[in-house]
C-alpha cells in the first residue's frame, strides 16, 4: 500500500462525524447562518480532525490514528464492527510495542476490549462478510505525516481465508504506518450514535471520535460538510 505524503498540516486535522447535530435541531433557517457545532471533548489533550465523511483522525504529541468507518455505518445493527485503521508515531518518538489490551471501543453502552483471536474465530461469519463488503466499499486512509514513507501489517486479526496469521502485538515506528481492520463485538448489536476508538501509547492515550449517523444526520453532514469541517479546524487550531 503506498502511503500518501500530502502536505501534513500539524495544527489541524480530522474529525466530525462525532459532531453532526441532529439536522432537525440544527437545521439553519433561510438566510441564516451555518449550524455551530458541539464538538465532542476527547478528555485527553490532542488534535482531531476529518478527510472524509467516514474519515477521522486523532493525534498528539506521540502517536497518530486515523480510521475509517464506512462499512461499520452501513452495518448498523450488527454484533461485530469492522474499523480500518493506520497507527504511527510522531516524529523523533521511539518505537513503541503495541499490545492487544491497549486498544479498545466506547460504545453508546460502555466500554469493549478488543476481542481475543480465540473469539474472533468463534464468531458467525459477520466477520468474513464485512471483509467481504471492504473490498467494494472502502475509503482511503492514506493521510499520514510527511516523516511516514511505508506501511506495515495491524496483524491484531487476519481474514478468516487468509493463510497470514494474527498476533497479539505489533511494533511500532514513527517512519512506517500499522496498517489494518480491527474488530469488536457488540454484544446486541450496533446502534447510531457516538463511539471513541482508543489507542493506548507508551505515555498516552489518542481517543479518535466517530459517530454512527442516521441517514438524516449523514445527508446533513454530506450538506455542510465544508462548514463543519472548517469549525472542527478552528476548535483546535493553536492559539497565537
Amino acid at each position: 500500500m503506498t502511503i500518501r505524503r500530502s502536505m501534513f498540516v500539524l495544527l489541524i486535522a480530522v474529525c466530525v462525524a462525532s459532531l453532526a447535530p441532529s439536522p432537525r435541531a440544527a437545521a439553519p433557517q433561510a438566510g441564516s447562518q451555518a449550524p455551530t457545532l458541539q464538538v465532542p471533548n476527547p478528555g485527553v489533550p490532542q488534535i482531531m480532525t476529518l478527510e472524509a465523511k467516514f474519515v477521522r483522525v486523532a493525534y498528539n504529541n506521540e502517536g497518530y490514528v486515523i480510521l475509517g468507518y464506512q462499512i461499520a455505518n452501513r452495518t448498523v445493527g450488527s454484533d461485530w464492527i469492522m474499523l480500518d485503521v493506520g497507527i504511527t508515531l510522531m516524529e523523533k518518538v521511539k518505537d513503541y510495542r503495541l499490545k492487544r489490551d491497549a486498544l479498545s471501543l466506547d460504545t453508546p453502552d460502555g466500554q469493549l476490549p478488543l476481542p481475543s483471536i480465540e473469539e474472533y474465530r468463534k464468531a458467525d461469519n459477520t466477520p468474513q462478510m464485512l471483509q467481504n463488503r471492504m473490498k467494494v466499499q472502502r475509503d482511503s486512509i492514506n493521510y499520514f505525516p510527511p516523516w511516514t514513507h511505508r506501511s506495515n501489517r495491524l496483524g491484531f486479526f487476519s481474514d478468516l481465508d487468509s493463510r497470514a496469521l494474527p498476533w497479539d502485538e505489533t511494533d511500532v515506528r514513527n517512519d512506517s504506518a500499522c496498517v489494518g481492520q480491527l474488530y469488536f463485538h457488540i454484544p446486541g448489536g450496533t446502534k447510531y450514535g457516538q463511539y471513541w476508538l482508543n489507542v493506548k501509547f507508551a505515555e498516552s492515550v489518542v481517543r479518535v471520535p466517530f459517530r454512527l449517523l442516521t441517514e438524516e444526520e449523514e445527508k446533513f453532514l454530506g450538506k455542510n460538510y465544508g462548514d463543519i469541517k472548517k469549525q472542527v479546524d478552528n476548535a483546535f487550531r493553536k492559539k497565537k
